[in-house]
């Protein structure tokens, strides 16, 4: 059985640090000649993510603005995400076959939104069963055709022939991949930043790609259903429980787990402290919109998401 040799904790370090520089919104492409925003690299041995762009989606980054990985098992490929149009599906099975003759043998989608699905099509062209968290495939089918529409809006060219394909196959709380040489365990760990979010744990690897549980270099985005409570309570009793040593966030570049703690859960736990300070004061939603957030301020996306962000949680908290 194929083994990962254990990094130290120096190890660990110097693999990070050798990954691409910081992301940075400004950057309209990093891989010219492909669909993809950046060229995938290797994470840890066997273990690749193409990054998304920090940027909102649009037809410079042709909707690649999450993290696509995939692991080469010894025996098939796994996929996490399918992208968010058959476009970057076909630039990222592309360059699945410029480092292995291993076939793609599972596409996961880490949750329901159109950068996790809208590329469903074409692996589902190609033979690859496509896996969801049953809640994810839910809000797929029930929004899906708005999504596509959203998608054919910004990325121009790149929509192509995409589709709303939902997943082939669901599942509830854990699926464990039944192939290959490394363990490998889809997990519903509970709710987070939209309906059927799961992480993908390598446990002999100490390796997790966390979805859209983590973010890393850009401000994250809450949405109405988003319950901030809950997703810090599915991060402190489930998610950071695993252990991870190496972390490929939802968006932005592969780190730890200290740095995705400061920008997700630390940064939940910081506006629901500012709003519920100032529901206690007597404020208002519209001065809501205004509260501190300065410390995050250097993160990408923040003009776009900061003000939308105390909002939402102002809604959430005011009935508590």
């Amino acid at each position: 059985m194929m083994r990962f040799m254990m990094t130290t904790t120096l190890g660990a370090a110097a693999i990070l640090a050798a990954l691409p520089a910081l992301a940075s919104e400004d950057i309209a492409d990093q891989y010219p000649g492909s669909a993809l925003y950046s060229k995938p690299v290797e994470v840890i041995p066997n273990v690749f993510s193409a990054i998304g762009a920090t940027a909102p989606p649009g037809e410079a980054n042709a909707g690649h603005n999450n993290n696509l990985s995939f692991v080469i098992t010894g025996d098939g490929v796994v996929v996490v995400n399918a992208g968010a149009n058959n476009a970057l599906a076909a630039a990222l099975h592309d360059e699945i076959r410029a480092v292995t003759d291993q076939p793609v043998r599972l596409v996961i989608n880490e949750n329901g939104q159109g950068h996790a699905m809208l590329g469903n099509g074409y692996w589902v062209d190609q033979g690859v069963p496509v896996l969801a968290h049953v809640d994810a495939a839910e809000e797929f089918e029930a929004h899906g055709y708005e999504i596509l529409s959203g998608m054919q809006n910004y990325a121009g060219p790149y929509a192509g022939d995409s589709r709303a394909q939902g997943p082939t196959e669901v599942f509830e709380d854990r699926y464990d991949v039944p192939f290959g040489d490394v363990a490998i365990e889809v997990l519903h760990l509970g709710p987070a930043h939209s309906a059927g979010d799961i992480s993908v744990w390598l446990p002999e690897q100490g390796l997790v790609i966390a979805g859209d549980m983590a973010f890393h270099e850009r401000m994250l985005p809450l949405f109405a259903d988003t319950d901030t409570s809950d997703w810090i309570d599915t991060w402190d009793n489930a998610f950071e429980p695993l252990g991870a040593t190496y972390v490929i966030p939802g968006h932005g570049h592969p780190t730890n787990m200290d740095q995705v703690r400061r920008f997700t859960r630390d940064y939940l736990v910081y506006l629901r402290d500012k709003i519920g300070a100032h529901i206690e004061a007597g404020g208002t939603l519209t001065d809501a919109y205004y509260v501190d957030q300065s410390p995050y301020a250097r993160l990408d996306t923040f003009e776009e998401l900061a003000t939308k962000n105390a909002g939402r949680v102002f809604e959430e908290m005011e009935w508590e």
